[in-house]
């Protein structure tokens, strides 16, 4: 039988999807595909969750953060593909870089993985034979370990044995990167795992693919389309009150159905879940909220070695040439993950360090003007070693999707993704009669 005739020889599922940001919007968009009767709401204004567009009080348009991608971040791509969205035309594809404000560090070459990994660590005029053979020895003993550890490693203890150079400028970027969490915190298994995925999955898919446009438009308003276009028209400005079990049904405020996917923040799942599913809530409230903060700059005229370029120290990791990717020409966004503890003191201290920061690193925009500081302090969850997450599936008809749910992967717009798709697979699939 063909998917299709396999799509209507089963039942309809009449689903309620709480959250239309990326983990909500990929389950609703996967449910309609498969056959059932979706609804959407979501308590915000808009699509797209943490990861979103806004306009501030002077009406410029920005992102709650600045967000990358790679290019084994094949469900996301995929997705996007579906409804409409072209990744080769909304993201800005380069190989892998992480260089300095001078342009100096490691870019990735041509050809298969490790042809390139190591056409960036022969290139890297700042090491010797030190930190080569030392991240050589590193990586044939990861290798060796099919580049798996234990769950309750950190990447700190994971790269114990590396050159303080190859950890400072290698694998703390990217464990900050992909993690949002600091090395010494951070899981190891989980490095390991987006190393893994995008080391050896294939041709390009270590790339850094970049936002040309907005947030929005490169999946939340694209799905709302897509979405509307199949009959679904999601509802904003809608919060879900309550969850009621009714039978072998749910329902919620003035919806009653088979399924529910409660695709929301965590702090708003387990306001929903909590009557239903204690074990969830209990493995959710062990999750620690972590904060990203950027800062806007404008300095017309100044171009960078690269679109993003590692920031040595702290509080910033990276600055983005917005201009070089395709957004508005002079505009440079300097991005701090894993700023919680920073964010104590207040935004405005925290963003006088990241301005101080880039101005002693890249002197061209020393005198570059600030357009916003903006801080998400639940941006995301600490990826911490050893930490359980709440599954996928809370109760009978009843799932949460969102990047802080167990699965492979850390708290990215992939995990968020992933995890949507998930949800709407199993409260789609055809029960046993």
């Amino acid at each position: 039988m063909d998917r299709d005739a396999h799509q209507l020889a089963r039942p309809l599922t009449r689903l309620l999807v709480i959250g239309a940001g990326w983990a909500g919007l990929a389950a609703a968009v996967r449910a309609s595909q498969r056959g059932a009767a979706v609804t959407v709401w979501d308590m915000a204004a808009q699509p797209g969750g943490r990861a979103r567009s806004f306009r501030d009080a002077d009406g410029l348009l920005l992102d709650s953060g600045h967000h990358i991608l790679i290019g084994a971040y094949g469900e996301t791509l995929a997705l996007m593909r579906s409804v409409g969205a072209d990744p080769e035309e909304l993201l800005h594809r380069l190989p892998l870089t992480l260089v300095d404000a001078e342009g100096v560090g490691l870019r990735w070459g041509a050809g298969g993985p490790l042809r390139a990994a190591a056409s960036a660590v022969m290139g890297h005029r700042g090491w010797g034979w030190r930190e080569r053979l030392g991240l050589a020895r590193w990586g044939f003993g990861l290798a060796l370990r099919g580049l798996r550890c234990p769950v309750d490693w950190s990447v700190a203890r994971l790269c114990a044995d590396l050159p303080v150079a190859v950890h400072e400028q290698l694998t703390e970027p990217l464990c900050v990167a992909a993690l949002n969490t600091r090395p010494d915190d951070a899981s190891a298994a989980v490095f390991l795992r987006v190393l893994r995925d995008a080391l050896f999955g294939g041709r390009g898919a270590a790339d850094l693919l970049l936002p040309k446009v907005p947030l929005q438009a490169l999946l939340p308003e694209p799905a709302c389309r897509w979405l509307e276009a199949k009959g679904v028209r999601p509802e904003f400005g809608r919060r879900a009150t309550a969850l009621v079990r009714d039978g072998r049904q749910w329902r919620c405020d003035d919806w009653q159905g088979d399924a529910v996917i409660v695709a929301c923040s965590s702090t708003e799942a387990q306001r929903l879940l909590a009557p239903h599913a204690t074990g969830w809530t209990d493995a959710a409230q062990q999750l620690r909220s972590e904060a990203i903060a950027t800062v806007y700059l404008q300095a017309d005229g100044v171009r960078l070695a690269a679109p993003m370029v590692a920031l040595r120290g702290a509080p910033a990791q990276f600055l983005f040439d917005l201009g070089a990717i395709g957004g508005e020409p002079g505009r440079f966004a300097a991005v701090a993950s894993a700023v919680a503890n920073e964010l104590d003191a207040g935004l405005e201290p925290l963003a006088q360090r990241i301005e101080a920061q880039v101005r002693l690193q890249v002197p061209a925009l020393a005198v570059a003007r600030r357009l916003r500081a903006h801080a998400d302090r639940r941006a995301t969850f600490a990826c911490l070693a050893g930490v359980a997450r709440p599954p996928l599936r809370a109760a009978p008809g009843l799932w949460a999707a969102g990047d802080y749910v167990a699965g492979p992967y850390p708290a990215t717009l992939e995990g968020a993704v992933r995890a949507g798709l998930a949800a709407a697979d199993e409260a789609t699939m055809p029960t046993k009669p």
